[in-house]
């Protein structure tokens, strides 16, 4: 095979390449109902996003988030109570503490995979990355970010697309600007959850309602 020929022949390789996070370690838990477990997995990517940062062939970082809207919460809990068995006392307890959290401030779950650790901070002041939530009012910056943890099972029971070497953080941006306008006005179709830096940027975008 000539020099030019192998050339021409690794572009194409490389080409079909689908460049998406791998995946590694044991499979995400999963509901032995089939059809809420594809229920859960269409509502999670209706309010989920996620996007990869490369130079050439190089990971920089894969981040996914998912909008915890009041739809959502409620999905999660009541995939909790099916894994852990709850009494409908305990389900309908932890739906009031999440719809009073959903009043107070749009969260997301980000679950970030980031090649080099003297990238990996996103909550100090030294982080390289900005983050804010892109809606129709405008564009917000977050009002806390929250080391969770490193991603497990647990963690991926619930957001599957997160890695096993990823790191789960929890990102709250108000609901409301300086001047009482909502930052998600009503009717809002889609917002996008942004992470930028030198290093590349990403825009999530995502189902609001």
């Amino acid at each position: 095979m000539s020099k030019p020929f192998a050339a021409v022949a690794l572009l194409a390789l490389l080409a079909g390449c689908v460049t998406t996070p791998p995946s590694a370690g044991e499979p995400a838990p999963t509901l032995p109902d089939e059809q809420a477990e594809q229920a859960y997995r269409s509502i999670l990517a209706k309010y989920s996003g996620r996007h990869e940062i490369y130079d050439g062939f190089d990971t920089r970082l894969f981040v996914g988030a998912t909008l915890q809207t009041p739809a959502f919460r409620e999905a999660r809990v009541r995939r909790r109570a099916a894994f852990q068995t709850l009494p409908e006392s305990e389900v309908e307890r932890l739906l009031a503490i999440e719809r009073a959290e959903a009043a107070q401030v749009h969260e997301f779950f980000m679950g970030v995979h980031v090649n080099d650790y003297r990238y990996a901070p996103f909550d100090t002041r030294r982080s390289i990355w900005r983050l804010s939530l892109v809606t129709p009012t405008g564009e917000v910056t977050p009002t806390s970010i929250d080391w969770i943890g490193r991603v497990n099972l647990d963690t991926q029971a619930y957001y599957p697309y997160a890695g096993m070497f990823w790191v789960g953080w929890r990102v709250r941006f108000p609901t409301t600007l300086p001047d009482g306008q909502p930052v998600i006005p009503p009717g809002t179709e889609q917002v996008m959850f942004r992470l930028s830096s030198s290093l590349g940027k990403a825009e999530l975008v995502m189902s609001a309602r």
